[in-house]
């Protein structure tokens, strides 16, 4: 009788912690999925992304970040097919304000005219990339503007393709009507895989908004993309997501650098302003540019700075 009441005392105990074991052992493999992305996108920051460039002190920015301070980001979207370098078709200013939790956005029209910095000649804002990359494009937008950049991330756009692919179809809402000899994009929602998803945000000719409208559909996919891969479904994806950005991604960001403003500027997403820099088209030597008036060029600096 002994003995059985022991046994049914240490049956019950086996009971007890049989779920807790279950759960430690959840755990432990989730905590070592985990730990085996975070230790992936270190290693894809540090050894495919970080791109020093010259034209920013990284000592005195990391400081700026350390001390929360406002921080200018240059975004460049290239599209790079082939083996050209490409030209910086997407071209914006991120401005992280954090004592006002706030994140301006202001786009540059691809076909601005200014000085190319390196260059001393007065050509289209995006050819600055294909001169000289990232580090031509910073000292052209910083003197273009007359602010001083913080970081720079770039994009290519063939990447867009990938990460669609990766993560499945997108979304969106469709604002025109058009068709490109391939495909055809009808108003209201549509779903788009990555070759369409490219075609779409590629457009320009058939949108009377020109380039302001284009960056209006580039926002609309990467929002769609954010959303899908936000999704549960997806979460096992995260390797090569992480992957594919690490082969169509380059930044002046580290991994260090990126924890830095996410535990010092995640705030500043809460209120989003977004402004184009506005100006009017001409023909100079047969060649189209955007012309903008030197008091634009103050209104948008004072948007920055102030």
């Amino acid at each position: 009788m002994e003995r059985r009441t022991t046994r049914k005392k240490g049956s019950k105990k086996w009971w007890i912690l049989t779920p807790l074991i279950i759960v430690a052992v959840i755990i432990l493999a989730v905590g070592g999925y985990v730990w085996s992305i975070v230790n992936n996108v270190e290693d894809t920051f540090n050894t495919k992304m970080h791109t020093p460039v010259e034209s920013i002190d990284k000592e005195k920015v990391r400081q700026k970040t350390k001390d929360a301070e406002r921080l200018n980001i240059l975004l460049l979207g290239v599209d790079q097919r082939g083996n050209d370098s490409g030209r910086s078709d997407a071209l914006m200013v991120l401005t992280l304000k954090p004592e006002s939790d706030e994140m301006q956005i202001v786009s540059i029209p691809r076909d601005t005219r200014t000085t190319i910095i390196g260059r001393g000649t007065e050509d289209k804002i995006n050819h600055a990339y294909a001169f000289g990359g990232a580090d031509m494009s910073i000292q052209t937008v910083e003197n273009f503007l007359d602010i001083e950049l913080d970081y720079f991330v770039r994009i290519n756009m063939e990447g867009l393709k990938e990460l669609v692919d990766e993560i499945g179809t997108i979304t969106i809402d469709n604002e025109i009507e058009w068709n490109d000899g391939t495909y055809n994009f009808t108003k209201g929602p549509i779903e788009m895989d990555g070759d369409k998803t490219l075609a779409y945000v590629r457009m320009r000719k058939q949108d009377s908004a020109g380039d302001f409208g284009r960056t209006e559909r580039q926002r609309k996919v990467i929002q769609a993309m954010i959303n899908e891969g936000a999704s549960i479904a997806n979460v096992t994806k995260i390797h090569e997501v992480i992957d594919i950005m690490g082969n169509n991604m380059s930044t002046s960001l580290d991994f260090d650098d990126t924890k830095a403003l996410l535990n010092g500027y995640m705030d500043t997403r809460k209120n989003t302003t977004s402004y184009q820099v506005k100006g009017s088209g001409t023909t100079i030597g047969g060649i189209y540019y955007y012309i903008v008036p030197d008091e634009e060029v103050t209104k948008v600096r004072d948007m920055i700075i102030n």
